[in-house]
């Protein structure tokens, strides 16, 4: 039995819903980030709002929820060619794919989660990639997720396992999710609790907008990441938070 996790933890919607997810699941939790010289380095300062918010307003999750770690990643600054890591407009490329994709980083990100898991003696990488409402990432799919989980378990001659709990559903349904979260939570309105967290201090804006205050969150309101956001959240607000969490 797993009871031990390490959460992916950007201080974005997607990540803070896995990790109430994780805090309801396992008796230990601890989280990662990774500074990889993004644009949007306004996410690295939400982390630590988000992680002292969830501390203070849900009780059961402060008592599982345990060291936080942020490792630097340069060398993604160096290669380049990324709107999330230049001062470049968004745009498709050649390949079909959009200049938000960084090749290698969700790749990089759970080797090292699975070298940390290592060292800290956690059983379970969580991690908020999906193959639904995404931008085409091909290092968001499943495949790539089971395939990294095998090629970690083999060269660290240890087990782990790599969940996804958002890799089938869409934006609306990860609001629901949240909100279902924080209602297990034990807290008395902990689904609106939660997603009112969310709401004001999670970041999601490539552009690193906190100015800019919408019903879903802060952002620029145009850039891919807050396009989805919003989309997800009307979809929310339309379906209710008690709909089925599917898409």
């Amino acid at each position: 039995m797993h009871t031990t996790a390490l959460v992916l933890f950007s201080g974005g919607q997607d990540s803070t819903t896995c990790l109430a997810w994780a805090l309801n699941k396992y008796q230990r939790v601890e989280t990662l980030g990774f500074d990889y010289g993004q644009r949007h380095r306004v996410e690295l300062d939400a982390r630590r709002v988000v992680l002292a918010r969830l501390r203070e307003r849900f009780a059961g999750w402060s008592a599982r929820l345990g060291e936080d770690h942020l490792l630097t990643l340069d060398a993604l600054t160096q290669i380049g060619g990324s709107s999330l890591t230049e001062e470049v407009a968004f745009a498709m490329q050649a390949d079909g794919l959009p200049n938000t994709f960084v090749p290698g980083r969700n790749l990089l990100f759970l080797t090292l989660a699975g070298a940390l898991a290592y060292r800290r003696g956690l059983q379970v990488i969580v991690t908020g990639v999906c193959e639904t409402d995404f931008s085409g990432y091909p290092d968001c799919r499943d495949d790539t997720t089971k395939a990294m989980q095998i090629a970690l378990s083999l060269g660290l001659a240890r087990r782990l396992l790599i969940e996804t709990p958002l890799m089938w559903i869409d934006k609306a349904a990860t609001w629901q999710l949240a909100h279902a979260e924080g209602e297990r939570s034990g807290v008395p309105d902990g689904g609106d609790a939660l997603v009112e967290v969310i709401v004001q201090d999670t970041h999601t804006c490539y552009l690193g907008d906190r100015e800019h205050r919408h019903p879903w969150g802060h952002g620029c309101g145009a850039c891919p990441a807050c396009e989805l956001r919003k989309k997800g959240w009307e979809r929310y607000v339309e379906r209710g938070p008690d709909a089925s969490v599917r898409p």
